[in-house]
């Protein structure tokens, strides 16, 4: 502001942001950001499924070695932990057979944290079969969300396919995971 004249130079003013275009600033970065997460969601969504699925694999392969060196698969109470731990074996004399741990890096739970669900003999496809199963997001049992090793051989029902339907009745290769 010049002192003789009273008059402002316009150099030295400087105009500051409104409250409201503040605003303004912050809900268009918002609804940027609510796009962005809306559109990522579900690839997540499909990514833990993946994922989920190749932890079957990753057991499926386990159990396969696991019934080499045992000569069975593991029973329900002793369970997947079964491929990690010895001292899961039940019965000692058989405990010597084991040649393990089966799995490098043994999961418990599944991506949403419920522990995996295992059967053998399995009720989806057979007595002669194993179940592997992630409860899923909804982490409760028997519901549309859950993901078995049997998923590849499932209709869109979720029923066993048809054309698998002859093969659960035995297991001769010993591939009891399908």
């Amino acid at each position: 502001m010049n002192a003789n004249t009273g008059i402002r130079n316009p150099r030295s003013f400087r105009r500051a942001f409104s409250l409201i275009e503040l605003l303004i600033v912050i809900a268009i970065l918002l609804a940027i950001g609510g796009l962005v997460v809306v559109n990522l969601m579900p690839k997540k969504d499909a990514a833990d499924i993946d994922l989920m699925k190749a932890q079957i694999d990753q057991f499926e392969a386990a159990l396969k070695l696991f019934k080499l060196d045992m000569k069975r698969y593991p029973t329900e109470e002793e369970a997947l932990a079964a491929l990690w731990s010895k001292a899961a074996i039940e019965d000692e004399e058989e405990a010597v057979n084991w040649k393990g741990p089966y799995l490098e890096n043994p999961k418990a739970d599944d991506t949403w944290g419920s522990p995996w669900v295992y059967h053998f003999p399995g009720e989806i496809r057979g007595e002669a079969f194993y179940d592997i199963i992630s409860l899923g997001p909804d982490k409760e049992e028997d519901t549309e969300d859950d993901i078995n090793n049997h998923q590849d051989l499932m209709n869109e029902e979720g029923e066993l396919s048809e054309e698998f339907e002859d093969f659960g009745t035995g297991d001769d290769l010993g591939t009891g995971g399908g």
